[in-house]
C-alpha cells in the first residue's frame, strides 16, 4: 500500500495550495480518506476527512471555511484545497486511509510520507 502526498511548498499568508494524495495497493473507494498535520513540537492533529464516496466531509474548527477536502475514486486520489492560509497552518501534512474512523489519528490504517507546507508573512 502506498500513499503519495504532494503539493506542499512555500506560500505567503493569504495564499492557496492544493495538496494531492495518490493511493495504490488498496481498494480506494472502500476507505475514508483523511488529512492530518504536524507542526514542529506539536502532536499530529486532524485537519479534514471525506467519506468513501465523497458526500460526507468533516473539518477541524481551525480550517473550516478555508480548506476543502475532496476525492476522485476513479483516480484513487484525495485532495486538500487550502485557501486563506495562515502562519499557523505551517506543518507537515499527511494523508491517511481508514476503514472506519473520521478524525482519530489512531484509527487510520495507512499513512503517506507527508508534504511540508510553509506559510510566510
Amino acid at each position: 500500500v502506498q500513499l503519495q502526498a504532494s503539493g506542499g511548498g512555500l506560500v505567503q499568508a493569504g495564499g492557496s495550495l492544493r495538496l494531492s494524495c495518490a493511493v495504490s495497493g488498496l481498494t480506494f473507494s472502500t476507505y475514508i480518506m483523511g488529512w492530518f498535520r504536524q507542526a514542529p513540537g506539536k502532536e499530529r492533529e486532524f485537519v479534514a476527512s471525506v467519506s468513501h464516496s465523497g458526500p460526507g466531509k468533516y473539518y477541524a474548527d481551525s480550517v473550516k471555511g478555508r480548506f476543502t477536502i475532496s476525492r476522485d475514486n476513479v483516480k484513487s486520489t484525495a485532495y486538500l484545497q487550502m485557501n486563506s492560509l495562515k502562519l499557523d497552518d505551517t506543518a507537515v501534512y499527511y494523508c491517511a486511509a481508514s476503514r472506519s474512523t473520521y478524525s482519530s489519528v489512531r484509527g487510520y490504517d495507512y499513512w503517506g510520507q507527508g508534504t511540508l507546507v510553509t506559510v510566510s508573512s
